[in-house]
């Protein structure tokens, strides 16, 4: 082999070589390889990790859906102070109401210092969407408003209400009872062998 030829076989790798090594550098992690995880996950500080971030539809299995939707998230604070969940926004500005596991209105979600909390579920506290339109098996922006401004940004995956999300999607409310009629009851019948006592004159 000729000494330009080995200069240049030499030059190939080097290069081959440099750019491994700048991809390991840069790191393994969906960001960096344009790859979506399978379920989301972000973090705020060194405290705060919001892991498994899903949207909940309802029974479709594939295709777009517009209608009510749940947000599903284990946010885990391992700091020293309680952190407050104050909204969350999903995809073109949908904005989630809060209720506790009782289905009554919360102002925010609270995760205790060293504690973690399943947002969505049965038995969970819930974060509901009244109408939204995302692409189910997909993807979609989402953000998470904590006290103090502080926001987290993700792509969260889009699930059915099936399999292992199978409770989580959005309950239809119940049908209301109509209520009984007032002012046109029916009057009993008389008991058997009485008769109306007889007029005086």
């Amino acid at each position: 082999m000729s000494r330009s030829l080995r200069r240049g076989s030499i030059a190939a790798i080097a290069a081959l070589a440099i750019a491994s090594l700048s991809s390991c550098a840069a790191g393994n992690t969906a960001e960096t390889l344009e790859v979506k995880p399978d379920n989301a996950s972000a973090t705020l500080g060194t405290d705060i990790r919001l892991n498994n971030i899903v949207v909940v539809t309802g029974d479709e299995s594939s295709g777009e859906h517009t209608g009510p939707a749940n947000v599903t998230v284990n946010i885990s604070n391992s700091g020293t102070e309680a952190i407050e969940l104050q909204s969350i926004t999903v995809g073109n500005g949908a904005t989630a109401s809060f209720t506790d596991e009782k289905g009554a209105a919360l102002p925010a979600i609270i995760v205790p210092a060293g504690r973690a909390l399943l947002l969505g579920g049965p038995g969970s506290p819930t974060a509901k969407i009244a109408s939204t339109t995302v692409s189910v098996g997909g993807y979609v922006p989402t953000s998470f408003g904590f006290r103090n401004h502080e926001k987290v940004d993700a792509e969260a995956q889009v699930s059915p209400n099936k399999g292992l999300y199978q409770g989580y999607g959005p309950t239809t409310a119940p049908a209301a009872v109509p209520p009984k009629a007032t002012g046109a009851t029916t009057p009993a019948a008389p008991a058997t062998g009485t008769t109306a006592p007889a007029a005086h004159h």
